[in-house]
């Protein structure tokens, strides 16, 4: 499926423009990857490289934070080690935390980290975690997104230099006693969309950094380090939902590192986030109601074929993009390699 930008893809009065909401003050938090706003209206958010709260200990580290972003009850610690956590999900009292990760992609398989987790305690219950080990069918690659189906099917979204990001599901059901195989069910092709962003110059328009489903279970949307793409999500078929155009693609403001995205509580809305200190949570309105969002009226291809071809015209100067962005291609390479070492240096350096 070709992700493009067509001129109906926002119409006018669905999104309004995107406003700051709050800033992250607490100097702790600088590496936001995965976020998840509660019907509260407050916001669970989820590190890419936890710290080392203890000598000799890792763990993954998940904050709650209130609509203005103050930090609230503490963080919330699993005993877990994982690898790269990139997203977030949370669904039926169970927090997801996705450890997909491989931005040299050798890692053999990647992981989902399950736990129980009561929003509406006052400092929210946490069970302990489960591991779900899965292993791509062709081979290792990046990934960053998670889309979490109404009926509990995780599906990962992959990040890759070309701009045809897969979307994989598990063959089988989950098990924490064993790797279970994932199946390719659809390919996205993101073309150029011309917003500036990210910290990879025009590649940052091609690359997934994020999911999420509305709570509702109405919508899904995906973020590159540039855009928000929105669906309308009909039953528990992620797959077939993603293989129609999107009903909204949004340019995001200019961050440095973005890959966090929610719904709000409306399950319209969006919130977004980046890494970085300081970092604002930015929040994208709704302006419209849902019945009055346009829907995709085109035939839909079988999910599993895999693939499906897009029945309008890219953008104008189409190849001309693609071309600048093979040539920003080189730069992500580099900008992949010196945030694998920084992130070494520091999980091996002392308590924060």
């Amino acid at each position: 499926m070709s992700v493009c930008a067509p001129a109906w893809a926002v119409p006018p009065g669905d999104y309004g423009p995107p406003i700051t909401q709050c800033s992250i003050t607490d100097p702790e938090i600088d590496e936001v990857s995965g976020l998840v706003a509660l019907t509260s209206g407050e916001m669970l958010l989820v590190e890419d490289s936890a710290p080392e709260p203890r000598p000799g200990a890792t763990s993954v580290l998940m904050y709650r934070l209130d609509s203005m972003c103050a930090v609230q009850d503490g963080v919330v610690e699993f005993d877990q080690d994982p690898r790269d956590i990139e997203d977030l999900a949370f669904q039926d009292s169970t927090v997801w935390f996705a450890d997909i990760g491989d931005n040299s992609q050798t890692r053999p398989n990647v992981a989902l980290i399950s736990a129980g987790y009561d929003a509406a305690a006052p400092q929210g219950q946490a069970g302990a975690p489960l591991v779900f080990r899965l292993a791509y069918p062709d081979g290792p690659h990046d990934a960053e997104a998670l889309l979490l189906a109404p009926d509990g099917i995780p599906y990962i979204v992959t990040k890759e230099l070309s701009g045809r990001s897969g979307v994989y599901r598990p063959a089988g059901p989950l098990d924490p006693s064993a790797e279970v195989a994932m199946e390719k069910v659809a390919e996205l092709e993101f073309a150029m969309t011309g917003t500036p962003g990210g910290p990879v110059g025009r590649a940052g328009q091609l690359l997934v950094t994020g999911g999420t489903v509305a709570a509702d279970h109405s919508h899904i949307a995906l973020r590159t380090y540039t855009d928000a793409y929105v669906w309308t999500l009909a039953g528990n078929d992620v797959a077939r939902a993603l293989q129609s155009d999107p009903i909204a693609v949004i340019a995001l403001p200019d961050a440095p590192q973005g890959e966090a995205i929610s719904f709000a509580p409306d399950s319209r809305s969006l919130l977004v986030g980046s890494e970085g200190v300081n970092s604002v949570i930015t929040a994208v309105p709704a302006t419209s109601p849902p019945e009055q969002t346009q829907t995709d009226t085109a035939g839909r291809a079988d999910p599993g074929a895999g693939t499906a071809s897009a029945d309008r015209a890219a953008p104008d100067s189409a190849s001309s993009e693609v071309t600048a962005g093979l040539i920003a291609v080189a730069m992500v390479a580099v900008v992949a390699g010196a945030t694998w070492l920084a992130r070494r240096i520091r999980r091996n350096s002392s308590p924060r």
